[in-house]
């Protein structure tokens, strides 16, 4: 049965958010949150039934919070930076840990959330207790210009701005511009998780679509290379862009195990140290 998520806005210095949370099942034990980050043109409601599963499998409440200019948040008063990625963590995310009071949490992030996720674990250290990436982009390369570029020219076509605009109201044009204008940028080009993933305390399962046509498995081996953390990489054969969507089971399945042992790792630091 699905539990009812709770909505809530919380202020940011640059507008309002709009947050969901949906609550753990862990029989009164209180569990870090699993904080999700959408993708370049998501938002909370396309997480669709994603979140509420995630809850009840794993016991962890889960929030989802729509970023600046994105879904039913304030719209974005500007442009999206080159270093938007890095950013979110004090910006949003930041404001989000300040207004909902938490200390501990873990993060879950799709495409280019994913990239946010290891750079909000890498600012906030033993803070953040876990990592999940599915699709994340580590670095800029060909495969995903070509993606981003065929997915511009689709949206031509009738009615896909009409859909855009049903997840975003108001803020359809500049939600896709915010992708494609920024990451096709030459000043975008040499973007890469590099230093946040050298500054990866936290463990992070890292999921790719074999079939993803915004990258290729070169995206989590650079991840998995890269940090300072222990990384488990997940290939999913005939998955692509969207493995929550594609291959939820498989997921869900992962998750769960991955995080029962990283609360466990988490909850026996905290033991040595104290």
């Amino acid at each position: 049965m699905s539990t009812p998520a709770q909505q809530t806005r919380i202020a940011t210095a640059r507008g309002h958010l709009h947050v969901r949370c949906w609550p753990g099942a862990a029989g009164g034990e209180t569990r870090s949150p699993i904080v999700l980050l959408h993708d370049s043109l998501g938002c909370t409601a396309l997480w669709r039934d994603f979140p509420d599963a995630l809850a009840r499998l794993t016991g962890h409440p889960v929030i989802s919070y729509d970023r600046l200019g994105f879904g039913l948040s304030d719209a974005h008063p500007g442009v999206l930076g080159v270093d938007f990625v890095a950013t979110e963590a004090q910006d949003s995310f930041g404001a989000l840990l300040d207004a909902l009071a938490i200390d501990r949490f873990m993060v879950f992030g799709h495409s280019v959330g994913g990239g946010m996720a290891v750079s909000i674990a890498a600012a906030y250290g033993m803070r953040c207790q876990a990592v999940i990436t599915e699709s994340a982009q580590s670095f800029v390369e060909p495969l995903t210009l070509d993606g981003i570029r065929a997915a511009r020219d689709s949206f031509a076509a009738p009615g896909q701005m009409q859909r855009l605009e049903k997840y975003h109201p108001g803020k359809a044009q500049w939600v896709l511009d915010a992708w494609v204008n920024t990451w096709l940028s030459p000043e975008f080009r040499g973007w890469n998780l590099d230093a946040a993933l050298a500054r990866l305390r936290s463990p992070l399962l890292a999921f790719q679509g074999a079939d993803d046509e915004f990258g290729s498995a070169r995206q989590p081996q650079r991840i998995a290379d890269l940090a300072a953390a222990p990384v488990e990489l997940v290939l999913l054969p005939g998955c692509g862009h969207v493995p929550h969507r594609e291959s939820t089971a498989q997921v869900l399945e992962r998750v769960q195990h991955f995080v029962a042992q990283a609360r466990l790792q988490a909850d026996s630091a905290r033991s040595s140290a104290g």
